[in-house]
C-alpha cells in the first residue's frame, strides 16, 4: 500500500510536458503577435503611370558593374557617354569613364551577354512619394548593359574606329569560333580546325609551293613555243610535240614524286583482303585485279594510277556534297582516307586561296585528271562505262571532257566504244557562229 500511495502522489511525466509545451505555445504566440504588427507596412496609394507610348524624350539606359566598382563612392563622379548605331537605333553602347586613370566600362546591347536570347522585357519604375505616383518607362533597346572594364592595352569603346559599326568582323567571328571548338568542340572537330588553319597558312605563303616537286618537263623548245602562243587550256600538263600516246600527258608532273610513297595502300588492302569494305569506286575494283599480273615497277605504277583516281574521285563528291549541304553515303564520299601529304597538294593545286569549295574552272580540270589518268590505267584503250558511274555523269556528258583532251571514240566489232588517244594531240578548233543576217 505504501508503494502504492507513493506512485500515485508523484507527479507522471506526461504532466510536466503538458505544462511546458503550453509556455512555449504562449511565448511564441506573442512574438508572432509582436512581428505581425510590426510588419504591416502602412498602405500607401500611388497612381502608376505607364509611358510606354514613348513621348519626345528619350529612353533611360540601365547598366551595371559586375566588378564590384561603386561609382556613388568615387571622389568625383564618373562621366557617361552613349553611342547609337546610325543605321541600327536598337543597338547603343554605354561607355562610363571612371576618373583619373581608370579604365573605362563598356556595355553593348549587341554583343556579349545582351546578345544572349532574351524572353522578357524590361522597364524602369521610379516611385515619387511626394506626389504618390509610380512612373514606369521602357529602357534602351529593352536590354540592361553589362559593364565590363576596358583598360588602355584593349583600346577604349570610344577611341575606335568601328564604335558605330554593327557586330564583329569577319576575322574576330572566325576568331571566336576556332576558340569555341578548342574550348568546347569534340577531337575530330579540333583536328580538322588545325588542318584547315594550316592549309590557310600555307596558302599565304609562297614558300609553301616550292616543296611541291612536279618533275621535270620534257617538253622541247619548239614545242615550248608553240604551246606559248596557243591559248592556255584547262588540262593536265601535256607535250603536243609528243609522237607516242604514253608521252602525250607527262606522268610525272601529273602524280609527283613526292607523293607516291603515300599512294600505295590500295597494294596492302587488296592483298590483306580488305579492299572491298574500304569503298573504292567502279572504275578502280574492276581494275584492281592487275596488280596481281603485274610485278615491280609497273605493280606500282598501276598502284599510283588507281589510289590517284580514287582521291580525286573523293575530292570532288565532297565538294559536291557540300554544294548541296547534305552528306551523300556513295563509295566516293566515304572512301579511303585522303594521306595527308597528298590531301594538302590536292588543295593547292584545286582550291584556290580564300575559298572552301571548287570553283567550276577548277571542276573541269579535276575531271580532266581523272580521265587522263584512267587513259594511263586501260593502255590509253578505255571504256567509259565504269568512270561515267563513279562521276555520275552519262558518255554524252563526258564527251566534251574527252574532245578537249584530244581523244578519239573508237568503235571495233558490235563492241562498246572506247576512247584512244592519238598522238600528236590534236586539240578541237574553236568554231564561231555566224550571226544570220536579217533581210
Amino acid at each position: 500500500m505504501a508503494s502504492h500511495q507513493t506512485l500515485g502522489a508523484s507527479p507522471g511525466p506526461s504532466s510536466s510536458s503538458s505544462k511546458k509545451k503550453k509556455k512555449h505555445s504562449k511565448k511564441r504566440r506573442a512574438i508572432e503577435e509582436t512581428v505581425g504588427a510590426s510588419s504591416d507596412p502602412a498602405p500607401v496609394d500611388v497612381t502608376v503611370d505607364a509611358s510606354f507610348a514613348g513621348a519626345g524624350a528619350p529612353a533611360p539606359v540601365v547598366g551595371y558593374f559586375p566588378t564590384g566598382y561603386d561609382p556613388l563612392a568615387a571622389e568625383e563622379p564618373p562621366s557617361a557617354r552613349l553611342f547609337r548605331h546610325e543605321k541600327h537605333h536598337n543597338r547603343v553602347e554605354l561607355v562610363v569613364s571612371a576618373p583619373g586613370k581608370g579604365p573605362d566600362f563598356v556595355g553593348r546591347s549587341y554583343a556579349g551577354e545582351a546578345a544572349a536570347p532574351q524572353l522578357c522585357g524590361y522597364a524602369l519604375g521610379v516611385l515619387d512619394k511626394a506626389s504618390g505616383t509610380l512612373k514606369i518607362v521602357p529602357i534602351a533597346s529593352n536590354k540592361i548593359l553589362r559593364l565590363e572594364p576596358h583598360f588602355e592595352v584593349q583600346q577604349p569603346a570610344h577611341s575606335q574606329q568601328s564604335a558605330l559599326e554593327a557586330g564583329s568582323s569577319k576575322a574576330d567571328t572566325e576568331f571566336d569560333r576556332r576558340e569555341l571548338t578548342l574550348a568546347f568542340g569534340t577531337k575530330n572537330d579540333r583536328a580538322k580546325d588545325e588542318r584547315w588553319r594550316s592549309l590557310k597558312e600555307q596558302r599565304e605563303d609562297p614558300s609553301a609551293y616550292q616543296d611541291l616537286d612536279l618533275g621535270e618537263s620534257r617538253i622541247t623548245s619548239d614545242a615550248t613555243d608553240s604551246q606559248a602562243s596557243m591559248n592556255v587550256r584547262n588540262i593536265p600538263p601535256y607535250n603536243p610535240a609528243a609522237d607516242t600516246s604514253e608521252k602525250a600527258y607527262l606522268f610525272d608532273e601529273i602524280i609527283p614524286k613526292n607523293i607516291r610513297m603515300h599512294l600505295l595502300d590500295i597494294v596492302g588492302h587488296f592483298k590483306s583482303g580488305e579492299f572491298a569494305s574500304k569503298g573504292y569506286g567502279s572504275f578502280v575494283s574492276n581494275r584492281v585485279n592487275k596488280l596481281n599480273e603485274l610485278q615491280g615497277e609497273d605493280q606500282q605504277r598501276l598502284a599510283w594510277i588507281l589510289s590517284y583516281i580514287t582521291h580525286l574521285l573523293t575530292l570532288l563528291a565532297r565538294n559536291n556534297s557540300s554544294k548541296h549541304k547534305r552528306k551523300e553515303n556513295d563509295q566516293a564520299t566515304r572512301g579511303p582516307m585522303i594521306p595527308e601529304a597528298v590531301h594538302r597538294m590536292l588543295l593547292l593545286m584545286f582550291i584556290e586561296p580564300g575559298s572552301s569549295a571548287l570553283s567550276s574552272e577548277k571542276q573541269e580540270l579535276l575531271i580532266n585528271y581523272i580521265l587522263v589518268l584512267t587513259l594511263f590505267a586501260d593502255d590509253f584503250r578505255s571504256e567509259t562505262k565504269d568512270i561515267c558511274a563513279d562521276l555520275k555523269m552519262t558518255h554524252g556528258m563526258l564527251k566534251p571532257y574527252y574532245d578537249q583532251l584530244g581523244c578519239k571514240s573508237v568503235t571495233v566489232s558490235f563492241k562498246p566504244s572506247v576512247m584512244t588517244l592519238p598522238a600528236p594531240i590534236k586539240f578541237p578548233s574553236e568554231v564561231t557562229k555566224r550571226r544570220r543576217q536579217r533581210r
